[in-house]
């Protein structure tokens, strides 16, 4: 004898839904728009890359070009042979190579000190808890909107008075107090996603608020420090307005301070200044070449949570006055 099994009360048997009728009545019309969705970010990001890239592909390629060439032949046309005596010229003649050296001496140690104080600053900011800090954060973002030209009068007076102006110590010192407002506002956004949990467990376990800082939290937000540290490099190698108003003396001018000077003197030579333009454009060619995936990751990248501070998403849409 058959028995009949009656539904539930108050649940009901929903019925099968075809294959033809999943798309709709337009039939594969969701598809196409998925598609279409997907089509559009990435021709956008397509045509970003094309106009970020064509420019330094130029610019390589004329580079390589004698300077009859570029009076005799069309701009976009390429190189008849590769004329690397525009580099060697660059390196010697335009003293580029003291240019490099000069970025590099004024950019690094800025660099170093801003990530060292800015890492420290966003620790005691946002882990520790003492009165007075949500103040002193403020204070330390007020800097952010303080205009670049509005300190080069009373900088150049104070450096003037110690000796400073034509010194790469007066870069220095700029780069790191300029940079640290940016620097700090970001880390102490990264170091909210730090689990206070590993933070109270090692300090059950005995470790004192100096080991706590250097093993367990700076490992934790070591993607936010390739993401601070890039932006400051950038701020700090293609400065033109501080270093432009501090440095004068030619053995002392940057890369940017150089090829400035470097237009009236080789105007003509337009193979060699495109090549300093080439040597100018090296550190941020590298810098955006390495592989993104750490800048994409969260703060504790070792635990796979994910972005946690949408602050360094528009961190490399920030830009300066």
């Amino acid at each position: 004898m058959s028995t009949v099994t009656k539904p539930e009360p108050g649940r009901l048997r929903r019925r099968p839904r075809s294959r033809g009728t999943a798309a709709g009545p337009k039939g594969g019309g969701g598809v196409v728009a998925g598609h279409l969705r997907r089509l559009v970010p990435r021709l956008a990001v397509t045509i970003l890359v094309l106009v970020e890239v064509l420019p330094l592909v130029w610019l390589v390629m004329s580079s390589l070009k004698t300077n009859a060439e570029f009076y005799t032949r069309s701009v976009w046309s390429l190189p008849e042979g590769f004329y690397w005596h525009n580099y060697v010229s660059a390196l010697t003649t335009g003293s580029m190579a003291l240019y490099l050296r000069n970025s590099a001496i004024a950019t690094l140690p800025a660099l170093a000190l801003m990530l060292l104080l800015s890492v420290a600053a966003g620790f005691a900011l946002e882990i520790m808890r003492w009165r007075g800090r949500d103040m002193v954060l403020l204070l330390f973002l007020s800097g952010i909107m303080v205009p670049a030209q509005m300190i080069l009068l009373p900088l150049f007076t104070i450096y003037f008075k110690l000796n400073l102006v034509n010194n790469l110590a007066s870069l220095v010192i700029t780069y790191t107090a300029y940079g640290l407002p940016l620097s700090i506002f970001l880390l102490a956004a990264y170091y909210k996603a730090v689990p206070r949990e590993l933070l109270e467990s090692a300090t059950c376990d005995g470790a004192s608020i100096y080991r706590v800082f250097w093993q367990i939290s700076l490992p934790m937000v070591r993607n936010a420090i390739v993401t601070v540290g890039l932006v400051e490099f950038f701020f700090c190698w293609n400065d033109l307005l501080f270093s432009y108003t501090f440095i004068s003396t030619g053995s002392r001018l940057t890369v940017q301070t150089g090829l400035l000077s470097f237009v009236g003197q080789y105007a003509r030579c337009r193979g060699t200044y495109l090549r300093r333009g080439v040597h100018c454009r090296l550190p941020d060619a590298g810098d955006l070449s390495a592989p993104q995936s750490e800048d994409s990751k969260g703060v504790d990248g070792g635990l796979d949570q994910g972005d946690h501070c949408e602050a360094a998403q528009e961190v490399f849409n920030h830009r300066r006055c």
